[in-house]
């Protein structure tokens, strides 16, 4: 009798947590049988670019003074007298102080090698670099041929670029975002479905200079009559964009 009042109350016990947990688990499969039934609205996702060209207003030279001689310190007080040239042929050139920097200044044992035979030290090689802004793009071949007169053997390369980006780069986000409106009509009017509001709109590129070109120094530069021609050509201002658009149904 003990024996089967007690399987009594515990099939009670379980029976009533039975009942207070169903509600509480069909509550839940309530909101996740909605969750099923919601689809995403369709979408377009494009993307578009804009450009713009215009002329540079500003160059960007990195030449320097190379010398060797049989001592670290010999080497290194020719380059000096050779680069106080250069640095007053500038000043000649109405190159600001500003607008001079040295990029680069470097002192290296240099070795003569044989086969079969150990590297016989030839000297010291003294290096010193500097990269000049001239914003004025008539001195720039007249600024090249004045270094050069003064000592510079090395030219690197010479670059263009714009002093401020920031109204070409607005003109190509306007020319980008009228590519990508354009682009998603004509998507909508394909799929026959009305196009609905922009979702998101993300931007990538913009100006950015261009790498130095190679620029070739010659000593008979400065024994020329005239300057040493210089094309400055365009510069692209590129915008990308990427938008997300949502679709009628």
């Amino acid at each position: 009798m003990t024996r089967s009042f007690h399987s009594l109350s515990l099939g009670a016990v379980l029976l009533a947590a039975s009942a207070l947990t169903a509600p509480a688990a069909l509550a839940q499969e309530a909101p996740m049988a909605g969750m099923h039934m919601m689809q995403a609205p369709p979408s377009l996702n494009l993307s578009a670019h804009g450009e713009v060209r215009m002329a540079p207003d500003m160059a960007t030279i990195t030449f320097g003074v190379v010398t060797e001689a049989p001592t670290a310190a010999e080497a290194m007080r020719s380059n000096a007298a050779r680069m106080n040239e250069v640095m007053a042929a500038l000043r000649r050139a109405g190159i600001a102080e500003r607008d001079v920097q040295t990029s680069g200044l470097n002192l290296s044992a240099q070795y003569d090698y044989v086969q079969n035979e150990p590297p016989r030290l030839r000297g010291y090689q003294a290096n010193n670099r500097v990269t000049v802004t001239i914003n004025d793009l008539s001195r720039v071949g007249t600024t090249a041929d004045a270094v050069v007169a003064a000592g510079v053997n090395q030219i690197d390369g010479i670059s263009f670029g714009l002093k401020d980006s920031s109204a070409a780069e607005d003109r190509a986000r306007q020319l980008a975002v009228r590519n990508l409106q354009a682009k998603a009509a004509l998507y909508a009017q394909a799929l026959g479905v009305p196009l609905a509001g922009i979702r998101s709109l993300t931007e990538s590129g913009g100006y950015s200079p261009r790498p130095p070109q190679p620029m070739y120094a010659r000593a008979e530069m400065a024994m020329d009559s005239g300057s040493t021609p210089v094309a400055v050509g365009e510069l692209t201002v590129r915008i990308d964009i990427t938008g997300v658009y949502d679709l009628g149904r």
